[in-house]
């Protein structure tokens, strides 16, 4: 090269990152006493990354899971889940988990490694589902694993791109299952957007196992089926896969009951197996009221959040605020066209403001740059009304 100076154009880095998935699950077991792990105290976990069920099953620690776990991972990816990191937590018993107090210092670690792992989307502790229900004088129920559940949600909502897949507990049928459920869905309603409840138990041959891990691999199936953007398929009227049948067999009037109580059911249909049959969170608000709509939005969030992580203690200025939102309107618009987001009448599909407007002196000087979005995810199809029409004359 001749001496001298020479200017070429090169291309700016790109700072948007590929899309996040939403398919990957972690699963929670416990680790009774008995199977410990050499010098381990209560809240030691361990935890096996798995991208087929041999992976876990062939592991020489998969022996200390219990069973309902070891089937959930078989149950996962049996139904077409791809990945799920396995958690073993070391409990003196599952009672010590009935109350809050009782998960301080036990389910701690655990959490703390799930905020680690950003990329697990989909939450489910199947073992959760044998804990002890108890029905007072009154009618009452009470199970001891709401306050698990409590837990997991709250997680959920403070991680932001998570979904907790929740059993009904073992033996809870009918109206006393209906009448758990609304008790649960009034305590903390800010978090109840964030899971979804599956109920009857499943079966293959004379075993009889909880629902949520072929719950997952099919949200994980149906997700990898229809590409980047498959998270705003709703995971229902899906046939589950390593299923003979159901504990109980739901008749039409009752699932639809299940349906409003937002107990997502179970159903078997002649000529297609055993097939999810409802698709809504255990939210009370309208536009929460859907799985897929939430967990759209589950992936918007994520997605902007490492898209941003670059514009940290970067010059706070206009010139911020312009490229930030030029590269959020550049993302929320792949979510547009794949048909994520939804419009209202002559509405835009999403707004994104980053100005002068909502970044004040006293913002800037605190070191802060604030972005608004607005969007409006899809939803889903619950109820389709064919109306026939039969003429008098031809």
């Amino acid at each position: 090269m001749r001496p001298g100076l020479v200017v070429q154009h090169s291309r700016l880095p790109d700072r948007n990152t590929g899309l996040v998935r939403s398919d990957i699950a972690g699963i929670i077991g416990f680790i009774e006493k008995a199977h410990w792990p050499a010098d381990a105290a209560a809240g030691d976990f361990i935890e096996l990354y798995a991208r087929r069920i041999h992976d876990f099953w062939d592991h020489p620690d998969r022996g200390l899971f219990d069973w309902a776990t070891q089937r959930s991972v078989k149950s996962f990816f049996e139904n077409g889940g791809d990945i799920a990191h396995v958690f073993g937590v070391c409990v003196e018993a599952l009672e010590d988990l009935r109350l809050p107090s009782g998960m301080d210092g036990v389910l701690t670690p655990t959490l703390d490694r799930l905020r680690a792992e950003e990329d697990i989307a989909i939450l489910l502790a199947p073992s959760a589902a044998f804990m002890r229900c108890t029905v007072d004088k009154d009618g009452g129920v009470r199970a001891d694993v709401e306050a698990l559940y409590d837990e997991l949600l709250a997680h959920c909502r403070e991680m932001n791109n998570r979904f907790l897949i929740m059993d009904a507990p073992q033996g809870l049928h009918d109206t006393l299952l209906e009448r758990w459920v609304r008790g649960m869905r009034s305590r903390h309603p800010e978090n109840r957007a964030f899971g979804a409840m599956y109920y009857p138990w499943l079966k293959s041959g004379d075993e009889s196992f909880p629902p949520s891990g072929a719950v997952a691999g099919t949200f994980a199936r149906v997700e990898i089926q229809h590409g980047a953007f498959g998270v705003m398929w709703p995971p229902a009227n899906i046939p589950l896969r390593g299923v003979t049948h159901c504990e109980v067999e739901l008749t039409w009037a009752e699932a639809g009951a299940y349906a409003e109580q937002a107990i997502n059911p179970i159903i078997i249909q002649s000529g297609r197996g055993v097939i999810i049959f409802g698709a809504r969170t255990l939210s009370a608000e309208a536009k929460y009221r859907h799985i897929n709509t939430r967990r759209v939005i589950n992936m918007v969030h994520d997605q902007l959040r490492r898209d941003s992580e670059w514009s940290v203690f970067e010059l706070n200025n206009p010139h911020l605020w312009d490229v930030l939102d030029r590269d959020i309107r550049y993302r929320l618009e792949e979510f547009s066209e794949a048909g994520a987001l939804v419009a209202k009448g002559n509405e835009n599909q999403y707004q994104v403001v980053c100005d002068r407007s909502i970044n004040t002196k006293l913002s800037r000087d605190s070191g802060q740059v604030n972005v608004e979005v607005m969007l409006r995810p899809v939803g889903t199809t619950e109820n389709v009304l064919i109306d026939l029409c039969i003429g008098g004359n031809a």
